[in-house]
């Protein structure tokens, strides 16, 4: 069998400040910008991994929730316990020293963990956690 990662989905309230961290903090390159509907959509990826994307969604893009389920699924996603993105990188101190720059939130700086790994912690402005590792 062959299957591959292409994208994953990730949920966003601001789609202008979900595109800068992606892109600026991120650098991300812009793939796809689709509106529909009053709604956007972005698809954004490593330059140099085209052939995996995240997408970001907006919350009120699944018709079937309910207030009360849209709301429960806003607050997660500011306690950043919604979704969850795990990147990697060869030089996690000068990766986080990059996207520090950039004023986002950070939720854990470069830490060895317990299990084995060197990561740090910050949240896109939805607050979905993003999780960078240390490759080895």
């Amino acid at each position: 069998m062959d299957i591959t990662i292409h994208s994953s989905i990730l949920q966003h309230n601001d789609a202008d400040a979900a595109l800068a961290f992606y892109r600026d903090a991120l650098g991300f390159e812009l793939r796809n910008d689709v509106g529909y509907n009053g709604m956007r959509w972005l698809t954004v990826g490593p330059p140099d991994q085209p052939e995996t994307s995240v997408v970001l969604s907006p919350v009120d893009a699944y018709p079937g929730l309910t207030d009360d389920e849209r709301r429960t699924v806003v607050e997660m996603m500011a306690k950043g316990t919604h979704g969850m993105l795990l990147l990697s990188t060869d030089d996690l101190e000068a990766t986080f020293d990059r996207i520090q720059a950039a004023d986002v939130e950070i939720v854990e700086e470069p830490t060895d963990q317990p299990y084995g790994i060197r990561d740090c912690s910050v949240r896109d402005p939805a607050g979905n956690m993003i999780k960078i590792q240390q490759r080895t």
